[in-house]
């Protein structure tokens, strides 16, 4: 008796190579597609700016202002102008569009004054306790073109800031210490004046 064998087993393999053949075509096409988004990590200004020195912040806060009911959320803190320069400095570093150098070397360079610097009250208890603080850092800043020695651009009241909960909130998880808002804000900033130095103008 002579056994007929099956012709449909011998497709399977010409099955498989097809399957693999329309994944690699979809994978392509797919790349393909990404890559001609035009996304970048890197900002259009590098094209032209390559580095920046961030000249150290000064510090324009009155500390000397008696208390009133209009400043009496403003708070102090010890070479806050070093830590808003340190800050900015490192998202520099950090987001690498624009490469921190000395004054003389570098194409940009980014001056600062610290304006204001205070906690608000957001949410109160009951009883008038204040449970949420938001801390507030604001500078003014100019950034200017060092080989034209040109002004191209400024920004006046530019501000960071961070939300913390107090004692009186009545989710302990939730609570932060003032040190830590602070931290943050600097780092909210810090991260903003980044952003506006490497967009387009």
């Amino acid at each position: 008796m002579i056994k007929i064998r099956s012709q449909a087993t011998g497709h399977r393999p010409q099955v498989r190579y097809g399957r693999r053949i329309a994944f690699f075509l979809l994978l392509t096409v797919s790349t393909l597609i990404l890559s001609s988004c035009g996304y970048t990590t890197r900002s259009s200004i590098s094209n032209k700016y390559r580095t920046i020195y961030v000249a150290p912040f000064i510090n324009k806060i009155d500390i000397t202002k008696e208390m009133n009911a209009e400043n009496k959320y403003k708070i102090y803190r010890p070479s806050l102008e070093t830590d808003v320069t340190v800050s900015v400095t490192n998202k520099f570093l950090f987001d690498g569009n624009l490469k921190p150098v000395r004054e003389d070397t570098a194409d940009l360079t980014l001056k600062g004054e610290v304006v204001d610097f205070a906690r608000d009250p957001l949410r109160y208890s009951d009883n008038d306790d204040v449970q949420e603080y938001r801390v507030n850092v604001r500078v003014n800043m100019t950034l200017w073109d060092n080989r034209a020695n040109m002004l191209l651009w400024q920004e006046s009241n530019f501000t960071g800031y961070a939300d913390y909960f107090t004692s009186f909130y009545p989710v302990a998880s939730e609570r932060k210490d003032e040190s830590v808002a602070v931290t943050q804000a600097l780092d909210d900033l810090a991260r903003r004046v980044v952003e506006r130095a490497v967009e387009e103008w």
